[in-house]
């Protein structure tokens, strides 16, 4: 006979082997009302960077961690315990740059059911800010959002409508305002910023209490941006640049030619032209100085590897993916259309976009080795990058890159957290976390790709086990399959072919 709820969590005040969380004492509403979960006897990777613990049991009580610790728990009526005897146990993962959560019965649930408890949405706007809110509410299933705002632009963009396009200091600093007010969590740049619109830009976030995040705004240099504090930078957009000895030449001209309103992708396409002839002249003291100035800023990185991969193979590398069956039909229409923008098409081409793409692996290495921040995120939603899953493939990249499985597994655990600001509650297995967590059937710290060996997801408490997990994705594969039109924003995403 199991003891009951009270004297359960007296022996979790008492602290057992393990530190108990003060929050759920006996008499508290959470512990009195929420779910019992004990994970038995796992090996534990907790997002901190730390080696693998074997034999260790967490208990959550309702949507927290309460216990943490090795040895016995004691039985509990009612309580749900789950076998982690050769399983492994990991913090939910974070997609540090993600879109599309407003088609609600494909993205959301392609996140969880493959372990993605938590999403930076990279473009706000009114129909996702309202898919957040139902998340929140508990009315849909879904990861975390934390929700960027609407990409803000200049009069000249690659973005259709409802991009924010701004001219002047005056506006950037009303579109700053409006969007936190909209409930914007970070001010999301582009590409196409005038200076001083950057600069406006950089101190109205200041000043709302914000942080802002996003392209490289090809008037400035990285370094520029990151002395302004932006806080990432996204996509690995001309690193090979700012490392190479023709950096300040490569730069001068960037800053010299003008935007053709008429043709704005030429720019562009000049500016992709020099990433990738720049990575023939890498200088190591030039990129050992364009590092150590982002690490002291503390200016992250967000590769985006997964889609990189895809835009610098031919267009038709993964038209037979056999995840496309979870894509509605006219996304999947958008995306063959809109890689052919961006794909390498003659053998010339290919030869170049891949050496291009593997210098992007290295440097991402040369990043990690020189302390800048890193977090993992896919762009899905743009061609063949698909929410959930994208994410396992990024992280196999950072492993490529020349991170250890565990040191990846932190950059969209514990990393994400800590850039996120919610290390308090978020990132790693503790007590008085959030019960996000997922439980694998092989070791991520052996082989990466093991993380997507699932077999079950824990969000906010709640315990996706395999075959519910299944009946999402079968309700998302009858989702994509039905005749509706998704959301015009995920048409110009996809068709434009490129990150964002």
């Amino acid at each position: 006979m199991g003891s009951n709820r009270r004297e359960f969590l007296r022996w979790l005040a008492a602290g057992g082997t393990g530190v108990a969380l003060a929050g759920l004492l006996p008499g508290t509403a959470a512990a009195e009302t929420g779910t019992i979960v004990v994970l038995a006897q796992v090996t534990l990777i907790d997002g901190t960077g730390s080696a693998p613990r074997r034999d260790v049991s967490v208990v959550l009580a309702g949507d927290r961690i309460a216990w943490v610790g090795s040895g016995p728990v004691p039985e509990i009526d009612g309580a749900r315990v789950i076998d982690g005897r050769g399983k492994y146990l990991i913090p939910g993962l974070w997609d540090m740059h993600a879109h599309g959560a407003d088609l609600e019965d494909i993205v959301p649930p392609l996140h969880l059911a493959h372990g993605v408890t938590g999403v930076r949405e990279m473009w706000g706007y009114a129909e996702n800010r309202a898919t957040k809110g139902k998340i929140e509410r508990g009315e849909l299933l879904g990861p975390r959002v934390v929700l960027a705002s609407g990409i803000v632009d200049g009069p000249v963009t690659l973005l259709a409508p409802p991009v924010l396009q701004v001219s002047t200091e005056a506006e950037a600093r009303a579109v700053v305002r409006a969007e936190k007010a909209a409930g914007a969590e970070l001010v999301k740049t582009y590409s196409y910023l005038a200076p001083d619109v950057v600069r406006a830009v950089a101190d109205e976030a200041r000043a709302q209490g914000l942080r802002f995040s996003g392209h490289w705004p090809y008037k400035l240099s990285h370094l520029e941006v990151s002395d302004l504090g932006q806080h990432s930078l996204e996509h690995f957009f001309g690193v090979s640049i700012h490392c190479s000895s023709r950096r300040d030449e490569i730069l001068a001209r960037l800053k010299s030619t003008p935007y053709d309103p008429a043709a704005p992708r030429d720019f562009f396409n000049l500016a992709r032209r020099l990433e990738f002839e720049s990575v023939t002249t890498y200088d190591r003291r030039v990129a050992r100085a364009y590092f150590e100035r982002l690490r002291c800023n503390g200016t992250w990185h967000s590769p985006t590897l997964t889609i990189n991969r895809v835009v610098t193979q031919p267009a038709g590398t993964h038209q037979r993916d056999p995840r496309l069956k979870y894509v509605p039909a006219d996304v999947r229409e958008s995306w063959a259309k809109g890689i052919e923008r961006f794909a390498p098409k003659t053998p010339e081409d290919v030869a170049l976009q891949e050496r291009y793409y593997q210098e992007t692996l290295r440097l991402v290495g040369v990043a990690h080795e020189a302390g800048v921040g890193l977090i993992g995120g896919t762009d899905c939603l743009n061609p063949y990058t698909f929410p959930g899953s994208g994410l396992h493939e990024e992280l196999a990249f950072l492993v490529e890159a020349g991170l250890s499985p565990v040191r990846a597994l932190k950059t969209v655990t514990g990393d994400a957290a800590r850039f996120l600001g919610r290390e308090g509650t978020s990132g790693t297995v503790a007590v008085g976390k959030e019960a996000d967590l997922v439980l694998l059937d092989a070791d991520p710290a052996a082989d990466i790709r093991n993380v997507a060996k699932i077999d079950t997801v824990i969000t906010r408490g709640r315990v996706l086990g395999k075959a519910e997990r299944r009946r999402m994705l079968d309700a998302v594969e009858d989702a994509a399959n039905r005749p509706t039109t998704t959301n015009a924003r995920l048409h110009s995403l996809a068709r434009r072919g490129c990150c964002c």
